[in-house]
C-alpha cells in the first residue's frame, strides 16, 4: 500500500515553506475562495522547489463566505467561474512548462457535489469536456466517486485525517463544532483504521468502508505543520511513502 499525501494551499496561511516537504501534491486555491496571481506564483515555486505535484482547488465563488456555504449561482455561471479558476493557474503552469496534475473542488462545492448527483454530474462533465486527462480528487466512498467511475473519469479517492465525517461520508460542516479533528492522537487512529480495516469511524460512531489513495491535511488549520508531521512520519515508519 502507498499512500500520498496532499494540503490544500496558497490561502494565506503562510505555512507552504514548511509543510511542501512532506506532500506529494498539493491544490492551490485560485480566486474563488481565496488566491490570487501572486499567491498562485509564489506557492508553485515553494511545490516547484520540493517536486510536488500542483492542482487547482476551485470553488464557489465567495471570498466573503471562503467557499464554505452554498451560494446562489447558474450553471452557467459557476461553470465559468470554474473555468476561469483553473486556467488562471494552468496558465501559470504552462509558462513554467509544467502541466496541472489535478483538480480538486473546494469547500461547499466538495461537500454538497459528493452525494448529489445534479452537482456531481455538473463536476464530471466540466472535467470531462475540458480536462479529459486530469484526475479529479473526490471523497471516497461517495456518489461523485462512483459516478466518476462509471463516466470513466480519472480520480484519486480522498481521505481526511483532521476532519469529522458525517454516515454517508461527507464531512461534517465547518460551522459546527465537532467539524475539525484537533488532536493529532485522534487523527492517527483515524489513519490506522483507514489502514488496517478499510474504515472510518463516522460522528455517530459507525465504520463505513473507505478507500485511501491519498491524504489531506487543511492548510489552513492552526496545527496543519504538526499533523503533517506526525503523519509523515508514521507512514514513513510504516514503509507506506
Amino acid at each position: 500500500m502507498n499512500v500520498k499525501i496532499n494540503a490544500d494551499l496558497g490561502e494565506g496561511t503562510g505555512v507552504e515553506n514548511e509543510i511542501m516537504p512532506m506532500l506529494t501534491s498539493c491544490s492551490i486555491a485560485c480566486g474563488g475562495h481565496t488566491g490570487d496571481l501572486d499567491s498562485m506564483n509564489s506557492t508553485v515555486e515553494i511545490a516547484i522547489k520540493h517536486n510536488v505535484k500542483i492542482g487547482a482547488h476551485p470553488s464557489y465563488p465567495d471570498k466573503k463566505g471562503f467557499g464554505r456555504r452554498m451560494i446562489s449561482i447558474s450553471n452557467s455561471d459557476l461553470k465559468k467561474t470554474i473555468l476561469n479558476q483553473i486556467e488562471s493557474l494552468s496558465n501559470i503552469l504552462n509558462k513554467k512548462q509544467l502541466e496541472l496534475d489535478h483538480i480538486k473542488t473546494h469547500g461547499a462545492l466538495y461537500n454538497y457535489s459528493a452525494n448529489n448527483y445534479d452537482l456531481g454530474m455538473f463536476i464530471i462533465e466540466l472535467v470531462n469536456k475540458n480536462f479529459e486527462n486530469i484526475p479529479l480528487y473526490v471523497p471516497s466512498g461517495t456518489l461523485i466517486s462512483k459516478l466518476a467511475q462509471e463516466n470513466n473519469i480519472l480520480i484519486k479517492n480522498e481521505a481526511f485525517l483532521d476532519r469529522n465525517y458525517n454516515d454517508d461520508l461527507t464531512l461534517v460542516e465547518r460551522k459546527l463544532n465537532d467539524a475539525m479533528i484537533t488532536d493529532p492522537d485522534m487523527s492517527l487512529k483515524h489513519l490506522q483504521s483507514m489502514i488496517d480495516l478499510g474504515k472510518v469511524k463516522t460522528i455517530s460512531g459507525k465504520l463505513e468502508d473507505i478507500e485511501l489513495e491519498t491524504i489531506c491535511i487543511h492548510g489552513d488549520q492552526p496545527k496543519a505543520l504538526f499533523f503533517a508531521k506526525t503523519i509523515y512520519n508514521y507512514l514513513n515508519s510504516k514503509g507506506l511513502i
